[in-house]
């Protein structure tokens, strides 16, 4: 568990097929204590977690990132909220589900995203400092320092993705928290319009 913004630490689990780390989230906003997207943790990173007071939700981003979702809500007796198109296509059946321009707790906006991977997939914006973008597998994170789309085959039509993709650079961000690879904690929405550019 390594902090990666004010109120914002990850962890990461090494996904072998993938050789990508795969990336949890624990945000401290408000009076809340949420992870987002959560793999596997450790008996220490439960513990960190602990600190400070309860975990009250998990957040996950689409159908693919239910990851220890389950396991996790029965470890800190919490809620688990999930995109209201994704979760019919999941293994757990969430407490909650959100959608597009809804607030959640901490005020985290939900920003669903057409034509992706999943129907539901969605990215989570939080105004605070100058702006924090959340992403499940709308981006990867890779290299470091930069940021990809999946393989073109996951897509239905790749140019409607790229498309879907733009409306994220209408929010003020500038730090990119991302599920997959590595996170951009400074400077990421020049990084993300240059992508996106060049589709």
């Amino acid at each position: 568990m390594k902090a990666l913004l004010p109120n914002i630490w990850e962890w990461s689990w090494f996904s072998e097929d993938k050789q990508l780390n795969f990336n949890g989230h624990l945000l401290t906003v408000g009076e809340h204590r949420i992870l987002v997207d959560p793999p596997p943790m450790t008996a220490g990173d439960i513990a960190f977690a602990r600190q400070g007071g309860p975990v009250d939700y998990i957040i996950v981003t689409n159908r693919d990132h239910e990851r220890e979702a389950a396991s996790l809500r029965e470890e800190f007796r919490c809620t688990v909220m999930v995109p209201e198109l994704d979760a019919k296509d999941m293994t757990m059946t969430p407490d909650k589900t959100c959608k597009d321009g809804e607030l959640l707790p901490g005020g985290i906006w939900v920003i669903q995203l057409a034509h992706q991977k999943s129907a539901g997939e969605s990215a989570l914006f939080l105004e605070t400092g100058k702006g924090i973008l959340i992403v499940g597998d709308a981006m990867i994170g890779h290299p470091e320092g930069s940021v990809r789309l999946l393989p073109a085959e996951k897509y239905v039509d790749i140019h409607q993705t790229h498309e879907s993709l733009r409306r994220l650079l209408k929010y003020n961000f500038d730090s990119l928290v991302v599920g997959d690879g590595s996170s951009i904690v400074r400077g990421a929405k020049p990084i993300v319009e240059q992508m996106l550019a060049q589709a």
